[in-house]
């Protein structure tokens, strides 16, 4: 097949400066301790370096392919999260990107425009094609091509310690639809703050600093007061991210702050120095450890439009220049079968990316432990939302690179003190100048 020659992005200068900045590694043509070129008889494949039960789970997974597939077999290369869309963007420029890769669900569009992945459809198997949840399936499109396959789905809510709630006498929410108010939840966190000896009783995991977190972990709030990152309508930033939602959203976080945990152990929680930890499913394991029975799930506060979640986590993709590419999709296939899915969520606490792993797994039925991450994925947004919905996907666009790190640099800096309306015009700004600078990347508007 022909292959569509890398796209140059065009970034503005504020852009670049700040982004360099953010990461942790100066940027270079190379990555160092990655290696990029498949060995003969064998696939690279790198992964981001996530929890060690994370890393654990898929190390044992290559394994199993490895064992059945000695003449395919593949070498799994750790990334630090912290580093890895820096290394990935870097191999995508230099063409050394690995045969097979991870890649973070929002992503996909940057990568997809850059030609840098390789189409999968009618090259999965059936069963995969079929087997995927709904949400991964539109993560992994863009332009009507499916480019990547997720194995779970994430979930975001708040972590409570039950006794802790008991004691300060606060209701607990039967579901979504039930959600604390934004007054309630500001009067939630006083009375916690009274019994407690420093009167930090909450965790924003501040310890993971400035970063796609902030962007996955508070977008929700501007959902949920009627905002957005962009305006459905135009595709630019003015209009909904500095809109006056918008800035009451970050307002309402910055209001926060006196009773946030800095969580540099990131122990907080896990210690029971805090009653509630705003973080994703992957604390799922540590905190069912440290809490057992005390560990309770509810949902984010509703700002007024109904709580919302965030969606979408890491997928798996094939670099467009593999020399090997079926033998590349194959082992897509293997990681998206019911027994590799299960191995990972069952370490991570993710929802399975299969309708069949998830019905498999106890945790997400009605009664379990995690039912609200498996409730808010069967309420999604779409792209203009409805009454309802719950589970919010970050905008798939080519131009998500700059609007997480536009809109993560504001809810830092509000956090810090910042006035939330100019932390936003900021970045609405950047995120348009990105925007105008590489023509829209090419994408029309959608309808109304």
């Amino acid at each position: 097949m022909a292959l569509r020659p890398a796209r140059r992005l065009v970034r503005t200068a504020a852009v670049v400066a700040a982004s360099a900045a953010l990461a942790s590694t100066a940027c270079t043509s190379s990555v160092p301790g990655i290696r990029s070129g498949p060995a003969t008889g064998t696939l690279t494949a790198w992964t981001h370096g996530g929890t060690d039960a994370e890393r654990s789970a898929m190390s044992q997974i290559v394994e199993e392919w490895n064992e059945v597939n000695p003449g395919a077999r593949v070498d799994l290369v750790e990334v630090a999260e912290g580093d890895y869309g820096h290394a990935v963007q870097t191999a995508i420029v230099s063409g050394d990107l690995p045969d097979i890769l991870e890649v973070d669900g929002p992503l996909v569009a940057s990568y997809a425009y850059q030609g840098a992945l390789l189409p999968l459809d009618g090259r999965l198997s059936p069963r995969t094609e079929g087997a995927m949840l709904a949400s991964l399936r539109e993560q992994g499109t863009v332009d009507g091509r499916l480019y990547a396959v997720g194995m779970f789905e994430s979930g975001l809510a708040l972590f409570a310690d039950r006794s802790r709630l008991a004691d300060a006498g606060i209701r607990i929410p039967g579901g979504v639809d039930d959600a604390w108010t934004a007054a309630e939840f500001r009067g939630i966190l006083a009375d916690l703050a009274a019994g407690d000896p420093d009167g930090r009783v909450l965790d924003l995991r501040r310890n993971y600093g400035v970063g796609e977190w902030l962007t996955y972990g508070f977008a929700p709030l501007v959902w949920s007061a009627g905002g957005d990152l962009l305006d459905p309508r135009t595709g630019r930033a003015h209009g909904a991210l500095d809109s006056e939602p918008a800035v009451a959203a970050l307002a309402e976080l910055q209001a926060w702050q006196p009773y946030v945990d800095p969580n540099v152990d990131d122990a907080a929680f896990v210690e029971r120095r805090v009653a509630l930890s705003w973080v994703g499913h992957w604390a799922y394991a540590d905190h069912a450890r440290a809490l057992g029975d005390d560990l309770l799930l509810v949902p984010l506060p509703d700002l007024g439009q109904g709580s919302r979640s965030s969606s979408g986590s890491w997928a798996w993709s094939v670099n467009a220049r593999t020399s090997r590419p079926d033998d590349a999709v194959r082992f897509l296939d293997h990681v998206m079968s019911d027994g590799a899915v299960g191995t990972m969520t069952a370490a991570n606490g993710a929802v399975p990316g299969t309708w069949s792993a998830l019905d498999a797994d106890a945790r997400f039925d009605p009664d379990g432990d995690l039912a609200l991450y498996a409730e808010a994925l069967t309420r999604p947004c779409p792209r203009f939302p409805t009454d309802g919905c719950v589970a919010t996907a970050r905008p798939r666009t080519a131009a998500y690179p700059t609007i997480t790190y536009a809109f993560a640099t504001a809810v830092d800096a509000a956090l810090r003190g910042a006035d939330p309306a100019d932390a936003l015009a900021e970045a609405a700004d950047t995120i348009d100048a990105d925007v105008a600078a590489n023509e829209g990347y090419g994408q029309a508007a959608p309808p109304e």
